[in-house]
């Protein structure tokens, strides 16, 4: 069985004495896009949006994992054969940019296992529950692909392992929030939230001088959890086992694919990050509730140290929240749980 939910992170309602911002959606890489832009006419503000918005859906095409015609199936293609195949500059930054967040996350967070998930079936826009064959499984897992085996040479690139396969979903996301604010603010945009299937970013604050607020959703109920006020530039991620998954035989499989050893176990419910305004704040709040979420509470800390963040929160299977001593001082609880404990 499999449902689909609203996404973890919900925009909260406007101030009533706030003149409502211009809003506009679309569905873009698998999910909904939220583009909310304050303080400007509306012509503006809907020439604006429709750029950013033009934009996601062009880079939806491009990064596909398994869509024929994307940049990223044209990669794996040449890699699978051995071949170098080109490189736009803006994709080579960008896997760059993942190698070093590769290395920093020990391969928990890893776009290199596209085979892997698409073993599991999630290469597909309707997916049913599968298991995979297990020689084919422990065969994947042994080849280790990572990014560090891409060469890169010019405007090519190649891979020293044929086993590397982009799986780019667990940073396009992020990717393209920071494309979206950096296109904003070129627009004259100074007050807008960007939301793309819960991966939220503030641009400055509301018009009324108040910080931008979203709410971090209950991963089992459709209602938020708790709600953070956002700073410019700083964006919000979750991954989490409540949007992409099926059941097996009583057990929940979802898309977060451990490169460990090629298993869906979801010991999480869900791994909340706030990444810190920056040059790619969006990215790294995608990225890095990955490696938080595989490793669970015990190197929670750890990883967010090497990934850059502080504002961490960790949910179990029971239900029992870890929160970093940062977070705890600006969450404000709408649904406090029974257990929450700081994390060290």
């Amino acid at each position: 069985m499999r449902r689909v939910l609203l996404p973890l992170l919900l925009l909260l309602a406007a101030c009533s004495r706030e003149a409502l911002p211009y809003r506009q959606e679309s569905y873009v890489f698998g999910t909904r896009v939220e583009v909310s832009v304050a303080g400007l006419p509306e012509a503006e503000a809907q020439q604006a949006t429709a750029k950013v918005l033009a934009d996601l859906d062009a880079l939806n095409g491009r990064l596909h994992a398994w869509q024929a015609g994307s940049e990223v199936v044209a990669l794996n293609a040449a890699f699978a054969s051995g071949q170098a195949a080109a490189v736009a500059p803006d994709l080579k930054a960008l896997l760059q940019r993942t190698q070093q967040l590769e290395a920093a996350s020990d391969g928990l967070f890893s776009p290199a296992i596209g085979r892997l998930i698409a073993l599991w079936g999630f290469h597909a826009d309707r997916y049913a529950p599968v298991s995979p064959d297990p020689v084919r499984l422990r065969t994947l897992v042994q080849a280790r692909p990572a990014l560090s085996d891409l060469v890169f040479s010019g405007s090519q690139l190649g891979s020293r392992n044929p086993a590397v396969a982009l799986d780019l979903g667990g940073a396009a996301k992020g990717w393209a929030l920071d494309r979206a604010y950096a296109s904003l603010k070129a627009s004259g945009v100074h007050s807008a939230l960007i939301n793309i299937g819960g991966n939220v970013m503030a641009l400055g604050a509301k018009t009324d001088g108040q910080p931008w607020r979203v709410g971090i959703r209950h991963p089992r109920k459709n209602e938020a959890l708790a709600m953070v006020e956002l700073g410019d530039g700083e964006a919000i991620g979750t991954s989490g086992d409540y949007q992409r998954y099926f059941e097996l035989n009583g057990k929940r499989h979802c898309h977060l694919v451990d490169p460990r050893d090629g298993n869906t176990d979801c010991q999480l419910q869900a791994a909340t990050v706030i990444a810190p305004a920056g040059k790619d704040a969006g990215l790294l709040s995608d990225v890095a509730s990955k490696p938080l979420y595989l490793a669970g509470p015990a190197s929670a800390t750890h990883y967010a140290r090497r990934m850059g963040v502080r504002d961490i929160l960790l949910i179990d299977g029971a239900g029992r929240v870890w929160i970093s001593p940062a977070l705890n001082q600006r969450i404000h609880w709408l649904s406090k749980p029974q257990q929450i404990t700081l994390l060290e």
